[in-house]
């Protein structure tokens, strides 16, 4: 797995990843303590090799930030492959939709997706 550039800063790192465009999104901002955090809307500025790594390295594996839901995993076809996390993470440096949203990344820990759980844990560490 990719790691994290040896310089780059993790303390104190803050970050919400989102789409502008989705109305869950919208929705779990509002409900989410923001302040003090960066927002980063992933349409407008694509997530990058460096930052998915570091991700992927924090919640355990590329897999965990893919989306099945994207349109273009049917289109595609991806669901009648067997992806390797090599795919997993080719494919949202492809398209950003791939990337499962929301993102908090707080620190080391990273929560992604927007089920109630998900959503939940937010709140208590955002």
């Amino acid at each position: 797995m990719h790691g994290p550039k040896l310089n780059e800063s993790i303390e104190g790192m803050k970050k919400f990843y989102y789409l502008e465009t989705c109305n869950t999104c919208r929705k779990i901002m509002k409900d989410l303590n923001l302040h003090e955090m960066e927002l980063r809307e992933i349409k407008s500025t694509p997530i990058n090799e460096v930052e998915l790594d570091r991700l992927a390295s924090k919640v355990g594996s590329y897999e965990a930030l893919f989306s099945r839901r994207a349109r273009k995993f049917r289109d595609l076809g991806l669901h009648e492959k067997s992806l390797t996390e090599d795919d997993f993470r080719h494919y949202i440096l492809l398209d950003y939709t791939f990337l499962k949203r929301p993102v908090l990344e707080i620190e080391q820990k990273v929560l992604a997706g927007n089920s109630k759980s998900i959503v939940d844990s937010m709140k208590l560490l955002g």
